[in-house]
């Protein structure tokens, strides 16, 4: 008969024994995704019988105020029947490029186009706020080798580079169809995603617009050789592809780099020293799979959300590793489904908001619903 000790022994024996297994079995934060349901009310309706075109670039600044551009040209005719002599149609105008709209969705200013001193790019693309309020405008239209810097009411403060001057992939001077930029205020440097024409980084200071540095894939030099159409069945690219689509920034000092037609993340230091990469999608062809990414709110900014407009979907990743914890959306025309989606952007509650092109001409919000923050 067993003793009262040797069966106590026993069963602690086996608690130990199970016990690594419940501990694989717990999930830790960064392993949790956080859960989004589309708010279907929001933004309000525009006034003046405004509608937007493709929205190119969606941004949230300081303030949780939401702030979008979107391509009035690409409006067909249509669309923008309004206002004509004789007048064929009630609808529509199309809205000023800059719009912003606060957290219940309602138009707070307007503003963008061609001016004095300045050189409107000619196919609107990104938009970036800092925590200074400046407002940065790219362009990725044939000529667009230049970036703009506007206050928060339009005021236009700088430009970097000339329209149609770009040397290529390490003209320091010029950019070459920018996606996305970026801004350390701490540092006082602005990052941009150059592009769609160039095949880098490249870093100014946000005060005078002067060259500091740029990098390519794997922080080494960029060339613009011609390159071969993506293969997933081969070795991953030693160049970036094109376009060179977001850049963004963490707390840890690190930089994110979207290579979307390589369905490829890139992450370096500051200094342009490569970290790590990861993929996504690997299989995707067309436009690739990571048009945009935005890193979350929390203290460790354990996640990061994607937005893919060629399998018109987004997606919760893992920050550290890139792995794929859950997916939302698909192709379509309801309320949190997406049509091309392209930007994507945070506000300090976790909320997303998504900018939709070609025919998606929309930006959603989608509102934070888990409770795990």
């Amino acid at each position: 008969m067993l003793s009262l000790a040797r069966l106590r022994a026993g069963l602690l024996a086996a608690a130990l024994a199970v016990s690594p297994a419940v501990a694989h079995d717990a999930h830790a934060p960064e392993d949790i995704p956080p859960g989004f349901a589309v708010d279907p009310h929001w933004p309000k309706d525009l006034p003046n019988n405004w509608i937007f075109g493709q929205v190119a670039g969606v941004a949230v600044d300081r303030r949780d105020h939401v702030w979008i551009i979107h391509r009035p040209a690409s409006l067909q005719e249509r669309q923008v029947l309004a206002g004509r002599t004789p007048q064929p149609a009630i609808c529509c105008t199309a809205a000023s490029p800059v719009l912003v709209f606060d957290q219940s969705g309602n138009l707070l200013r307007a503003w963008g186009g061609p001016g004095q001193g300045f050189e409107w790019p000619g196919s609107e693309h990104g938009i970036y706020v800092d925590d200074e309020d400046n407002v940065w405008l790219a362009g990725n239209g044939p000529r667009d080798h230049q970036l703009l810097k506007f206050t928060l009411d339009g005021r236009f403060l700088m430009q970097i580079g000339r329209a149609g001057a770009s040397g290529g992939s390490n003209d320091t001077a010029n950019l070459n169809r920018p996606a996305d930029t970026e801004v350390d205020v701490r540092t006082r440097e602005i990052y941009v995603a150059d592009g769609y024409g160039n095949r880098r980084i490249v870093v100014y200071n946000m005060d005078t617009g002067a060259y500091l540095r740029h990098w390519g894939a794997y922080g080494e030099r960029p060339h613009d050789n011609p390159l071969p159409a993506y293969d997933p069945a081969q070795a991953p690219s030693r160049s970036f592809g094109s376009p060179v689509h977001c850049v963004r920034l963490t707390r840890d000092g690190l930089v994110y780099v979207c290579d979307r037609v390589n369905n490829r993340v890139q992450v370096f230091r500051r200094d342009g020293s490569f970290v790590q990469e990861f993929f996504v999608a690997r299989e995707t062809r067309l436009n690739g799979a990571i048009a945009d990414l935005v890193p979350s709110r929390d203290g460790n900014q354990s996640f990061l959300f994607t937005v893919d407009n060629t399998n018109s979907v987004a997606r919760v990743l893992r920050r550290r590793d890139g792995e794929v914890l859950s997916t939302f959306g698909r192709m379509g025309r309801y309320a949190g489904q997406f049509m091309v989606p392209h930007n994507v952007a945070v506000d300090s509650g976790g909320n997303l908001y998504i900018s939709e092109v070609d025919t998606g001409q929309r930006v959603q919000r989608f509102r934070r619903v888990d409770q795990n923050r």
